[in-house]
């Protein structure tokens, strides 16, 4: 009767790690796409228009650098999560979440934005106070607001579940000296020693 017991007992233990795995999958997987969503969009034209004879346009990029700043921060920080712990690991989870509500907000802010494509406007005819007309604005900013969402729920699955998913072993830890073992006395002296990592049979 004891197997079926120890066989449930496996099973409700694995279950909390499967758990964390799938939110530790899906956190990285929302954090690429976000990032690969803001990144690509940020390149491509927001707003178009007519300045005299010539056509102007302008990209996210020139509109504003946030977004794909953030973008990049958010990325580094979701990735950061496998070399700290505890409440380093939330602070992590809040700077992803922080970082791609901003990303977000910032290209909805350049969505209609007419300042940066008057700008070219007036470069291209070397003419000051020049403004674009025949204005036009694209859906890429819509699509980096996307990304940034994403990156933003990427945060708030560090900020849940971060804590019960794995870190850097121990191998990229800080040595340390550690005080040599005692002889084992008794069995559970052998198995105590070995789970501090010692080598109980060492002089």
């Amino acid at each position: 009767m004891s197997v079926p017991t120890q066989s449930r007992a496996e099973a409700v233990s694995a279950a909390p790690a499967r758990s964390g795995r799938r939110s530790l999958g899906l956190m990285l997987l929302l954090t690429v796409l976000g990032a690969v969503l803001v990144l690509t969009a940020v390149g491509r034209v927001w707003a178009d228009g007519v300045a005299g004879t010539l056509e102007v346009s302008v990209t996210g990029s020139r509109i504003s650098e946030l977004p794909g700043g953030l973008a990049l921060v958010a990325m580094a920080a979701a990735l950061a999560v496998f070399a700290v712990r505890g409440a380093g690991r939330i602070a992590v989870g809040l700077l992803t979440l922080l970082a791609g509500l901003g990303a977000a907000a910032t290209a909805a802010a350049g969505a209609g934005d007419s300042a940066a494509l008057d700008g070219e406007a007036a470069r291209k005819l070397a003419l000051s106070g020049t403004t674009a007309t025949e204005v036009g604005h694209t859906g890429w900013p819509w699509v980096a607001l996307v990304g940034g969402l994403l990156l933003a729920l990427a945060g708030l699955l560090v900020v849940r579940y971060g804590r019960s998913w794995p870190a850097m072993g121990s191998r990229y830890d800080a040595p340390t000296r550690t005080a040599p073992a005692k002889a084992a006395e008794t069995p559970a002296d052998l198995w105590k020693a070995l789970d501090r990592g010692e080598d109980p049979t060492a002089g």
